[in-house]
């Protein structure tokens, strides 16, 4: 029993567990229902030590017997693998974990049949982007890491491993990836343009666009960048090819573009009092006219998630990868089929707000969303034959 499994590993836990896996297992939990808000703040605020919050944690869930603790074994697996494997868990087998690892496991029978129900239940759905099962087998994602850049000192250490974990997150997302790695500016407008002229985007349901590298406000460095001869691509210009006009074979389907690079150079934290935030005021929008011509929208059904806000740098770990990176992989597991882009980006977000290490704060952004329904990526669908 899985409750035994944690009794048994509690006190290399308690010993182990970093505060930071030990947040992201409070989210986890809390998520599934495991704990409630209280439960979850009585672990947080009624203990002082790293120690003290594992023990109360590990005992909370051991007591609500073999369901919750198999849970949190699943969760440990996902957010601190090294840790789990130590701790002589690799043989449990958690009772149907709601987050049971990323996406590059592949779903079990009765899994995929719980996706094939969901999906059919949306089909009919005006509000849903429709993926039937011709557009999901011609998926297809385009994906850029740069690592090694001429400069040596700009070599961004951990990238191969975000390049390794998207290109497995899209492949059981049911996307074909395009990869391409260590690119000047030039060539990723390039490799973009020519990503425009895929046979598969007139029949795939949505594209993936994932662009890593180090990055200022509004561009990407290309590996050839330095101060005095910039090597830069505009980050504009894949809404400008991925548009109605450019990329028509694109037209009413998601696009989702996700950047990981910095937005400028300074800290995104803030020392702030305790006085409550006032809301900005929200001007009204004037009237609208509508013309009686036809036109289709120059950009529309993209959403786009930045690894930071503007102005401000990004995190990496050399040993992991960066921030972002790992917590979309955690986010968009086997069970998160029944969740849109939207919300799944959201949860992304609240992830990496809730990372701490010393003052190092990063807050991802959603930008330029145009999509106008509900997109679901319904992963695992087609793991079983029709």
């Amino acid at each position: 029993m899985a409750d035994k499994e944690l009794e048994r590993v509690r006190p290399r836990f308690v010993a182990k567990v970093s505060k930071e896996v030990m947040n992201q297992l409070l989210d986890g939990l809390l998520h599934d229902g495991v704990l409630n808000d209280g439960e979850k703040d009585a672990v947080v605020e009624e203990n002082d030590s790293r120690a003290d919050k594992a023990r109360c944690l590990i005992d909370k869930v051991k007591r609500k017997g073999h369901e919750a603790s198999s849970k949190m074994i699943a969760h440990l697996k996902s957010v601190d693998n090294t840790l789990y494997c130590e701790l002589g868990l690799s043989s449990v087998q958690p009772a149907q974990p709601a987050a049971a690892g990323p996406v590059a496991q592949s779903g079990s029978a009765s899994s995929v049949s719980s996706v094939e129900k969901f999906w059919k239940s949306k089909q009919d759905d005006p509000g849903v982007y429709p993926v039937t099962q011709t557009s999901f087998r011609n998926r297809v994602a385009l994906l850029i890491t740069n690592i090694k850049f001429s400069e040596e000192k700009m070599n961004r250490r951990g990238a191969e491993k975000d390049e390794k974990n998207m290109e497995k997150l899209l492949s059981n997302l049911g996307y074909e990836v395009v990869k391409h790695t260590n690119l000047t500016g030039k060539a990723i407008n390039e490799v973009l343009i020519e990503f425009t002229k895929h046979p598969k985007l007139k029949h795939t349901d949505s594209v993936f666009v994932v662009i890593m590298s180090h990055g200022q406000l509004g561009k990407i460095l290309g590996v050839d960048w330095k101060e005095d001869k910039p090597d830069e691509f505009p980050i504009n210009n894949i809404f400008k090819h991925l548009g109605s006009k450019s990329c028509p074979a694109l037209i009413d389907k998601p696009k989702v573009i996700i950047i990981q690079a910095c937005r400028g150079e300074q800290i995104g934290s803030v020392l702030v009092s305790d006085s409550p935030n006032t809301a900005d005021h929200v001007p009204q929008p004037e009237d609208l006219e509508a013309d009686k011509l036809q036109f289709v929208h120059v950009e529309k059904n993209f959403i786009s998630l930045l690894s930071c806000t503007p102005d401000t740098v990004s995190f990496r770990q050399p040993d992991r990868g960066s921030l972002l990176i790992q917590y979309i992989v955690e986010v968009f597991t086997p069970e998160s089929y029944q969740e849109h882009i939207l919300d799944l980006f959201m949860k992304v977000m609240r992830r990496v707000e809730q990372f701490r290490s010393h003052n190092n704060l990063q807050m991802p952004t959603i930008d330029r969303c145009t999509l106008t329904k509900s997109f679901y990526l319904f992963q695992g669908l087609l793991h079983n034959d029709h």
